[in-house]
């Protein structure tokens, strides 16, 4: 893979040699010398050997150069000079769901038909609806916008759908079986429709280098078992605060087996998991998730937070990160 940022590598090596002088020892000193003198001749060959080449660092390890635990707090303020645009609401016909169905979309500033831009999708969690992830205390708009002033962070479509699929009901009614199989259910909504909705109506850059999925908690849970069901689709995969059933053993009902939480043909440009410390509703699902992967060998960034809950303020940090990591690898 080709990468638009590549470290830059310095390798340093010096030859060290050594001198042994005689004057007039014995025969026993003179073959000490001799074999000093062959040493420190070897020595100085092998300093003089090129090192090894040291591995060319991944999109990943690259990421993780510029991850930040949190984001920093003159991020999430408005400048002068700079242009916030808000989210607008859209509606689309859903065949998986047999209704019209809301989602928010935020266009960049100065948005142009002449121009196609990359598409990331935000999931919300349990109970929340489309709008969650609008809201300014989870500053969106304001960080996306910064980081692009910046020269962080390339001009993008956010889309935040409303991730509840169910031909029975229109909302979440309890957290039971039933009802997280209307969430697992947004992967034939997202796939059937409100792509095909997304790419009609805006001007998109397609293809799996352009198209990122990230989510919180159930969205979370999505993200992943979206990404890692079809990575052909989706280029960069994130989650924070990942509800348990993306894999089997972390809940139920559960999407994949341990085994199929890995890539075999195609791998996405970068996988990551932010993860709270003192997420008390979750559990450790975020680990397991962690775990596992560490177990299927699949590279991924790991992001944890010390003093951040399961709310806004672990959904903040996991943004500013990705904002910054998505759009930016290019493929061979």
């Amino acid at each position: 893979m080709k990468l638009k940022r590549f470290a830059a590598f310095i390798l340093a090596f010096a030859a060290v040699g050594a001198c042994a002088c005689g004057n007039g020892s014995s025969d026993k000193d003179s073959t000490e010398d001799t074999a000093s003198a062959a040493a420190s001749s070897g020595t100085a060959a092998e300093s003089d050997a090129d090192p090894e080449p040291q591995k060319e660092k991944t999109y990943t390890d690259q990421c993780a150069d510029i991850l930040e635990e949190l984001a920093p707090k003159e991020m999430l303020k408005r400048r002068k000079g700079v242009e916030y645009p808000t989210f607008q609401a859209v509606t689309y016909y859903s065949t998986t769901a047999e209704r019209e169905t809301p989602a928010c979309v935020l266009l960049p500033a100065g948005y142009s038909e002449d121009k196609e831009y990359p598409v990331l999708y935000i999931l919300h969690g349990y109970w929340c609806d489309q709008t969650w992830m609008t809201a300014p205390g989870v500053f969106v708009s304001t960080m996306l916008n910064n980081l692009i002033a910046d020269g962080k962070a390339e001009e993008m479509i956010i889309v935040c759908p409303y991730i509840y699929c169910s031909k029975e009901q229109p909302a979440c009614t309890a957290m039971d079986t039933p009802n997280t199989l209307a969430y697992d259910n947004f992967i034939n909504d997202l796939n059937t429709d409100l792509m095909p909705f997304i790419e009609e109506n805006y001007s998109v850059a397609k293809g799996r280098e352009n198209t990122a999925i990230t989510g919180f908690s159930m969205g979370g849970r999505e993200a992943l078992y979206i990404g890692f069901a079809e990575p052909e689709k989706f280029g960069y995969v994130g989650a924070v605060c990942p509800a348990p059933g993306v894999i089997k053993g972390t809940g139920d009902p559960y999407n994949l087996e341990r085994e199929q939480f890995c890539f075999t043909d195609t791998t996405p440009y970068l996988v990551m998991i932010s993860a709270s410390l003192k997420d008390n509703v979750v559990g450790d699902s975020p680990m397991s998730y962690h775990d596992a992967l560490e177990e299927n060998g699949t590279e991924h960034l790991w992001h944890t937070m010390e003093k951040t809950g399961h709310d806004a303020s672990s959904v903040t940090p996991h943004l500013y990160n990705f904002l910054q990591m998505v759009f930016r690898a290019e493929s061979e």
